[in-house]
């Protein structure tokens, strides 16, 4: 190889080797759940063994024999197909993975039949693995009823707020939004769903809600849903949405406390016992007898009761028996005459002090002289 051919493919082998360096790393490829049992076919009353990789990690799923079913089809009648009583329940580890003991009992329906395996909270997972039940009857699948299969494509939200009514105790109100998708080969025209709201430990009461349109094989849409709560209504709920025998999907939703209602029971606590109060002292005021003064005016003076009779009799003893009588003014002077012979007669009015008698006041025009008889 001559130099120059040399020069030219280590440089091309360096610039492969920096490509491979620089290039970004290529996008993993979504990993989907899968179940493995460790035996194809098992006798009635045995136990198997299902396994479990591409789960969420901390899942709580549910596993259950069914019949009538096939991992293409799914499980034709939901879980009544399926023999709950010997369901058994498992949580993935931090991997997403699983391993759980499951008894192999007989479904209510006939072969075929599989282990369905669904998560039982969050994102809705499901997988059928196909399980031979040795002495269990076998029938053909029933044919298709053009219903179509609905699952949940995206986790559920509730839209909607809360106004003053609904402080007072009105009943709150939301719209469970969900994005379905139809897996079967048939379109699904005007569903009718049930969305149950349940609180605590009781068990979810259901309404039937219908969606119009048609989910065509394959499609998708986005279904909303009203609902509402009792009037009052607080805590913490859960609201569900369920297709046929299938629960799609469930949403927590903590309803805050009415404390309209809690402050009118307050005032309410405050202002009756006010009103029954001055109700109360206005009765009172009304019924109740009227004074000694007001009887005596009634009657005219005359009458009144034994109280009044003796209050004026008190007053008879104590009164006086002569009027007191104050000092006469003493006559006025008469005037000396004038030049011309007339007289002029001026009137002067003196005021009589009490504490002197009649004879004893004295005057501007009375000599110096005793005012008291017997006096020198």
């Amino acid at each position: 190889m001559k130099p120059r051919t040399r020069g030219a493919a280590l440089v091309a082998a360096v610039l492969l080797m920096l490509l491979s360096v620089w290039a970004p790393p290529a996008a993993a490829d979504d990993t989907k759940p899968v179940v493995t049992l460790s035996a194809p076919e098992a006798a009635k009353g045995t136990e198997i063994t299902a396994s479990g990789t591409g789960w969420r990690p901390g899942t709580l799923l549910m596993l259950l024999v069914c019949g009538q079913s096939t991992p293409g089809q799914g499980v034709i009648g939901g879980t009544n197909s399926c023999a709950n009583a010997d369901g058994r329940a498992v949580t993935t580890d931090a991997k997403g993975a699983f391993s759980k003991p499951l008894p192999v009992a007989a479904p209510p329906k006939p072969c075929p039949c599989v282990v369905h395996v669904a998560t039982v909270t969050g994102e809705q997972a499901v997988v059928d693995a196909e399980l031979k039940i040795s002495g269990h009857p076998v029938a053909p699948m029933p044919e298709q009823s053009g219903t179509g299969r609905l699952s949940v494509l995206t986790a559920p939200r509730l839209d909607g707020s809360s106004g003053i009514l609904t402080w007072f105790g009105a009943p709150p109100s939301r719209t469970l939004v969900v994005t379905v998708g139809n897996l079967g080969s048939a379109p699904v025209k005007d569903p009718v769903f049930q969305v149950g709201t349940s609180h605590g430990v009781f068990a979810p009461q259901w309404e039937d809600r219908q969606w119009k349109g048609t989910i065509a094989p394959g499609g998708k849409a986005e279904v909303r849903l009203g609902f509402e709560l009792s009037a009052g209504a607080h805590g913490d709920y859960q609201v569900s949405v369920k297709y046929g025998q299938k629960v799609l999907a469930t949403q927590p939703w903590g309803v805050g406390r009415p404390w309209g209602v809690t402050l009118f029971w307050i005032l309410l606590c405050l202002v009756v016992p006010a009103a029954v109060f001055r109700i109360g002292m206005a009765v009172v005021d009304k019924v109740r007898p009227r004074g000694a003064g007001h009887a005596r005016r009634g009657r005219g003076g005359g009458g009144g009761t034994d109280g009044d009779r003796a209050d004026r009799g008190r007053t008879r003893r104590i009164r006086p028996r002569w009027p007191v009588r104050g000092p006469a003014a003493e006559p006025a002077p008469t005037p000396p005459p004038t030049a011309n012979g007339t007289t002029t007669t001026t009137t002067t009015t003196t005021t009589a002090l009490p504490w002197f008698t009649p004879d004893s006041a004295p005057t501007e025009n009375r000599p110096n002289t005793p005012t008291t008889k017997g006096n020198p």
